[in-house]
């Protein structure tokens, strides 16, 4: 299984499993990936060119029976408690990246909630700052 060797690896857990929810990782969607890791200050220590070979340990993770649970507790398990917020910020904004929220990435969202400890407003909050930011005039 896999075990997260900082939070950062564990962020990017966290936009692959939400990414890859309907079977399907889009170019906006890994575009996206990249766009957060060079610009959201809690990856200011990570090297952007180690982002596909993180990605790609846990998406063969992924393949494996009985995963997607084993990698959200080691996820939880990595991440802080005070990132809780910004871990589930960045799985929507994966989500909403492809301008599209599937249910399987509807479903994600909801365990990810659940396993932070995101309470309803915060994470109304998020979802609705997503929507604003990837709206088009």
């Amino acid at each position: 299984m896999i075990k997260p060797e900082s939070v950062t690896e564990a962020l990017i857990h966290i936009m692959v499993v939400v990414s890859a929810a309907d079977s399907n990782m889009t170019d906006r969607e890994l575009a996206k990936m990249g766009s957060v890791v060079r610009t959201m200050p809690v990856f200011a220590d990570f090297d952007p060119d180690r982002l596909l070979d993180v990605a790609k340990k846990s998406q063969e993770v992924l393949q494996q029976e009985g995963a997607l649970n084993a990698i959200l507790a080691s996820i939880v398990e990595a991440v802080p408690s005070r990132l809780h917020d910004t871990a589930y910020a960045i799985a929507v904004e994966i989500a909403a990246a492809d301008l599209h929220v599937r249910p399987e990435e509807m479903r994600i969202l909801q365990l990810l909630r659940a396993q932070l400890g995101i309470d309803t407003l915060t994470a109304a909050a998020i979802e609705r700052a997503a929507v604003v930011r990837h709206r088009h005039a």
